[in-house]
């Protein structure tokens, strides 16, 4: 079960274990002032390079590609010669 984080409206927090499908408590514990739950951010980091679409696996891509694209202009270079020598 998961800890949530509360907040009353005079400033107090209080930390509740309660199920995902549980109601949001309304009052504060220590008041029983109206109090929401508090969301805080996911801690995620992102490191390097590589995390966009564009930037994964060009270079293994690319390297297979520039390998075939020169073998067909070359075979082409060279009927082309074969051709004008005729």
């Amino acid at each position: 079960m998961p800890i949530y984080e509360y907040r009353c409206e005079k400033g107090h927090t209080f930390e509740v274990m309660q199920r995902m499908t549980d109601d949001a408590l309304d009052a504060c514990e220590t008041c029983g002032a109206p109090a929401q739950r508090v969301f805080h951010p996911v801690a995620v980091h992102f490191k390097g390079s590589g995390f966009y679409n564009t930037d994964y696996g060009k270079q293994r891509r690319g390297g297979k590609r520039s390998a075939e694209e020169k073998e067909p202009a070359a075979s082409s270079s060279d009927s082309s010669a074969s051709s004008s020598d005729d």
